[in-house]
């Protein structure tokens, strides 16, 4: 047992970081954090970014095991491989939102520990799978682990850590998520070296150190008003929804792409994904919050994160068959060359991100152009691409550009997606943005398969050029959502602003009715990074938007 008190957020009282029903948080401007306020702010976001890292790491550290696992099961092909990576990932998805809500209910800390201690359970047993079906189902347990930390992390990361300092541990938190993801193939790559069931195994002692750590140094947080089942049976049609689209996208080139399989597998995604929306719409805990959507900024994130990591997903797997498959790289040597994009992107998320926030008024910018950065990247690699290993002059210069877009894009399209949550919409919002991370990844990875699956033995490199142009499509895509509806256009804010007030659940992300508590010059039109921005109170809400929109409009 901990000694440290549980956070509640019961009525009529806050815990850290929260507020009760009617209240807002209070001012925090020019308030320093006591030097052991910040130890332990450090503590708890130092272990709940490695429950993040961990399940992040996973979701791609597989990628370099293919070729070691298919020559263990011969005829094994890359199709059916795929689901080693799209299981995770789809269940990782439904799972998210019901989890989180869950976490809500009995506990985030709790939920958070029964999470890694699945992801540990389903890691021990993808490591003594005897065959790919048995693997696959390892990672669906070891997925539904990650559904439940996740969430949980990032609701204990708002709950427990102050206004001033959320912003530096959302950067945290969000960076570390995308070098685990990034570093997979590096790690994944050295373990495979040794056997490939140790991509697995090394999750056990990781695993246990951050149960017991979690125990000993996160505070417990739940939501006292929290109340009803979440919606399973939405969660499963969700499952089904993108499931049955990364099976069309993968069978279309052996099916045909106007085939009747091909097409009926569409329908029947289209009817599942029908059937959630509406029990989302009318069930008390649904899988998707369809009230959250209403907000620009969260709709925005939302679309933005499935586009972004499609491409994100694809180019992953992309540069790991490439340099396996066509530069003849050993697994070791091929994560050793991947290494120095996921490197670039713990500075850039920490450092850079933060300060072009600032800069430019909000994350959406930032956001903008990471994936203008991450989609430049893929057309230098693309100009470059040949059959004959040339790394320092040809890859590397598109990895390094890579992975600064990355650690720009992912904190800002989370911090983006964060500023019109409240409190009491924390395990949610973040539930669903991260959903969107795996909806993506899913598609973007169904989608590279499709292309790579045609792939001239005498001409390899034309099908991975096809690939890249699906990557840049996919990055310029979310560059484009970020751009119309993640940042700040006068117009809109004025047409949205009182409807954004009207909305239950969502703080507005319009300037006027931001109250800024970090020191420095802000530009009029300008948002600062998540929860470096507390809501201003209710009649100051009221006297900025009279006067950013007149008393008539505000009427």
């Amino acid at each position: 047992m901990s000694s440290t008190p549980p956070v509640k957020a019961g009525p009529g009282q806050a815990g850290p970081g929260q507020a009760g029903p009617g209240q807002v948080p209070p001012a925090t401007a020019g308030v320093p954090t006591p030097p052991s306020d910040r130890r332990r702010v450090t503590a708890v976001v130092g272990v709940l970014s490695l429950a993040v890292f961990m399940s992040s790491l996973d979701l791609f550290i597989v990628n370099l095991a293919f070729p070691s696992i298919a020559k263990q099961y011969p005829g094994t092909s890359l199709s059916s491989l795929s689901w080693v990576l799209n299981a995770y990932t789809i269940v990782f998805a439904a799972v998210l939102v019901p989890a989180g809500r869950w976490a809500d209910r009995i506990g985030r800390r709790r939920a958070l520990v029964a999470g890694l201690a699945a992801f540990s359970l389903g890691s021990l047993l993808c490591g003594l799978a005897p065959g790919v079906a048995a693997l696959i189902v390892a990672r669906v347990i070891q997925a539904a682990g990650a559904g439940m930390m996740v969430p949980a992390s990032l609701s204990l990361v708002l709950a427990a850590v102050p206004a001033p300092a959320r912003a530096k541990a959302l950067g945290t938190w969000s960076a570390l998520g995308a070098l685990g993801a990034a570093l997979g193939p590096v790690i994944g790559g050295s373990l495979v070296e040794i056997n490939w069931r140790w991509v697995f195994w090394v999750n056990l002692p990781v695993g246990l150190a951050a149960m017991i750590l979690a125990v000993k140094v996160v505070p417990e947080s739940r939501d006292e008003r929290a109340s009803g089942r979440p919606d399973l049976i939405g969660a499963g049609l969700l499952a089904a929804a993108v499931g049955l689209v990364a099976l069309a996208l993968v069978k279309a080139p052996g099916w045909g792409w106007g085939s009747a399989s091909f097409i009926g597998l569409l329908a029947a995604s289209l009817a599942c994904g029908t059937a959630m929306v509406i029990r989302s719409r009318r069930h008390h805990a649904p899988v998707i919050e369809l009230g959250l959507l209403r907000s620009r900024t969260f709709s925005g994130a939302f679309g933005a994160s499935i586009l972004y990591y499609a491409g994100f997903g694809a180019f992953v797997l992309s540069a790991v068959e490439f340099l396996t498959g066509v530069w003849h790289y050993s697994p070791v040597l091929a994560g050793l060359a991947i290494a120095p994009g996921p490197l670039m992107v713990l500075p850039f998320a920490r450092v850079v991100a933060p300060r072009m926030t600032a800069w430019l008024g909000g994350p959406g910018w930032v956001a903008v152009i990471g994936c203008a950065v991450n989609a430049g990247a893929q057309l230098l690699w693309l100009s470059q691409i040949q059959a004959q290993p040339a790394y320092l002059t040809h890859l590397l210069p598109a990895q390094l550009l890579g992975g600064a877009g990355v650690g720009l894009t992912i904190p800002s399209l989370l911090g983006s997606g964060s500023l019109s949550l409240t409190p009491g919409r924390f395990g949610t919002g973040s539930g669903i943005l991260n959903m969107a991370r795996q909806i993506g990844t899913v598609l973007g990875v169904a989608g590279l398969v499709a292309i790579l699956s045609r792939m001239s033995p005498a001409d390899p490199v034309t099908a991975y050029r096809h690939g890249l142009v699906l990557v840049i499509a996919f990055f310029a895509a979310a560059g484009a959502v970020s751009a119309v509806l993640l940042t700040a256009w006068p117009a809109m804010a004025r047409s949205s602003a009182t409807a954004r007030l009207a909305t239950p659940g969502l703080v507005t992300a319009a300037p006027a009715t931001t109250r800024l508590v970090t020191p420095g010059p802000v530009t009029a039109g300008a948002v600062t990074a998540p929860s470096l921005a507390a809501p201003a109170g209710p009649q100051e809400t009221t006297d900025e938007l009279t006067k950013t929109l007149g008393p008539n409009e505000l009427r």
